[in-house]
């Protein structure tokens, strides 16, 4: 097993934190406020969650320690060969929970709703942004994740202009808040007559996905439009914001998916005017072009990826692609973790 050194995971402040959730619940008159209730229910639901992850990792920990000992001066192969598996596959347990660990933002336990936007590069960048999309797909099925595809608007020649999907599971925000940015492609162009190189852009926004009693916004039917043609759009007049949902749904569920997505970005909005220090974690906006990508995949004259925050490269640009993220997630949770400024 790696000696690398690792974050605690402070077993027994959540444990303290459960049983004070476990007797807050249990007071009287807790359901008076549903809202209230609910909250806390959620909270133990995931203490709980992760506490019983460490104490099955623990008790792995033992049997392996017991299989070393039985090893020790004996010729078993085949029992040398489960140890090493078996030890394998604790530290790629230990690794996602230490990963889960290093997150503490407010929402990042939580879904999220994200969304991808081709930018310069026309049709090579549109291509582009589907790339990306089944890259996260894939990353979220590897990851055991839901991921549910809510609204797409298909490119003029090839690919995708934008794409709104939400992602519901442990930890989602927080893993999928760290790809926050713009993509950089570098390769030879599949629409250029000429086969030269293009450099093509998409950008990855996320936004919280919140329960209905983790919100305060509260929307007024007649700021709203709706429109229902082929799917169910959802525009705040107030605002202009809008949101959509085209999946193969009723349309009474289209609209509930659309509302909700909406209630996220007027949210989202809220918090950017309230709060100052949510733009710092943003980090500042810029335009989906050149100087503003956080990572770049480069397919010609070579290929590798480098994450521009935290400098990690890795070659295997193909398993990236095919949604092997966790590398640069982690990367960058460390980065922010320690604050350093990125690379």
């Amino acid at each position: 097993m790696s000696t690398t050194q690792r974050s605690t995971f402070d077993v027994e402040r959540k444990r303290a934190r459960a049983a004070e959730l476990e007797r807050e619940i249990a007071e009287p008159g807790v359901w008076d406020d549903p809202a209230r209730g609910q909250k806390l229910t959620t909270e133990l639901a995931r203490l709980n969650d992760t506490l019983g992850r460490q104490d099955h990792l623990s008790k792995q920990l033992a049997n392996l320690r017991v299989t070393d000992e039985l090893l020790a001066g004996e010729d078993a192969p085949d029992l040398a060969k489960e140890l090493a598996a078996n030890l394998s596959s604790l530290e790629a347990e230990l690794n996602k929970l230490e990963l889960a660990n290093l997150l503490s933002g407010e929402y990042d336990t939580g879904d999220a709703v994200a969304s991808l936007h081709a930018g310069a590069g026309g049709v090579d960048s549109q291509d582009w942004a589907e790339m990306l999309l089944r890259m996260y797909l894939r990353w979220a099925e590897r990851e055991g994740l839901k991921a549910e595809l809510d609204e797409v608007l298909p490119g003029e020649e090839a690919g995708i202009k934008s794409a709104t999907f939400t992602l519901s599971g442990p930890n989602a925000y927080g893993f999928l808040a760290a790809e926050r940015g713009v993509h950089r492609l570098v390769r030879l162009s599949p629409y250029d007559s000429a086969h030269r190189r293009h450099t093509s852009f998409a950008s990855l926004d996320v936004i919280p996905l919140l329960a209905e009693d983790e919100t305060e916004i509260e929307i007024d039917p007649k700021d709203l439009r709706i429109d229902t043609y082929r799917s169910s759009s959802v525009t705040h007049l107030p605002t202009g914001i809008t949101a959509a949902c085209q999946n193969e749904r009723s349309q009474m569920q289209n609209r509930a998916v659309a509302m909700r997505i909406l209630v996220a970005r007027l949210a989202e909005r809220a918090r950017r005017e309230q709060i100052e220090k949510l733009e710092k974690l943003r980090g500042q906006q810029m335009g989906i072009d050149f100087g503003s990508q956080i990572r770049s995949y480069v397919l010609h004259p070579y290929r590798l990826v480098k994450d521009h925050r935290t400098g990690l490269e890795v070659g295997n640009v193909d398993a990236v692609l095919d949604g092997d993220l966790e590398p640069f997630i982690e990367a960058e949770l460390h980065r922010r973790a320690t604050k350093r400024p990125p690379a």
